[in-house]
């Protein structure tokens, strides 16, 4: 298989305790035993200064952080992250995994925040200067699925994971709608399904996307207003 000579960005989605880390791994380490050069990286991170601001944003502890700071917070590291990684890695036609990209933040501080959507990803695509991922893996997981595997082994949760069900209800149906207004550019699979068909399912799609003539970047998403949860 030759590699993409264009690059290819792939972005993970979903609630948290989806198994994004997991199946990002999978991915990534069968395209590696294939010969090709692959980047796994996550957000809030991904950079020094993004790692910093993970830390003010996801642990307990830095006081109250009010909505509209927490999506200028993970705008600001998704900017250092697109300029500083992701696009230096297509450029040189690596392949990029990140566990979660702007439908987080959309869906997150846009749904979950009640910011609306529309505004939300406008910020991130300004910040991003409009860089969007080949294909966007969703898995898609029941809030009370997601904070059993979450709390498993005594786990403890982020400021963002400890929030209520009702919150992590809103998110999912929001990334839900973000996959519907887009389907050829998303992957949407039950998160319950075992690991090893997920990650078959997920390279299957992936090695289409090998095999395809390169392609540049999706463009910017229409309007999420229209599917829920943003503003009018």
């Amino acid at each position: 298989m030759n590699k993409h000579s264009a690059g290819l960005f792939i972005a993970f989605e979903g609630g948290d305790g989806a198994g994004k880390s997991t199946q990002a791994a999978r991915l990534a380490e069968a395209l590696e035993s294939r010969g090709l050069t692959v980047l796994r990286t996550r957000e809030p991170g991904g950079t020094p200064i993004g790692e910093k601001l993970r830390s003010l944003v996801l642990d307990h502890g830095h006081g109250h952080i009010d909505a509209h700071t927490e999506a200028l917070i993970f705008a600001a590291s998704r900017a250092a992250h697109a300029g500083q990684v992701i696009r230096p890695a297509l450029e040189r036609g690596d392949i990029v995994l990140t566990d979660r990209y702007i439908d987080s933040s959309v869906a997150y501080q846009g749904a979950g925040r009640d910011l609306g959507m529309d505004a939300v990803r406008s910020l991130n695509e300004w910040a991003t200067s409009g860089l969007q991922p080949h294909l966007t893996v969703l898995l898609d997981v029941e809030p009370e699925v997601g904070r059993t595997r979450r709390t498993a082994g005594d786990a403890t949760e982020d400021r963002l994971e400890s929030e209520a069900d009702e919150f992590h209800a809103r998110i999912r149906e929001a990334f839900l709608d973000l996959a519907a207004a887009r389907p050829a550019s998303y992957l949407v699979l039950p998160a319950r399904l075992p690991v090893n068909d997920l990650a078959a399912m997920i390279l299957d799609r992936v090695f289409g996307l090998l095999e395809s003539p390169a392609n540049e970047p999706a463009g910017a998403a229409p309007a999420a207003g229209a599917h829920g949860g943003g503003t009018p």
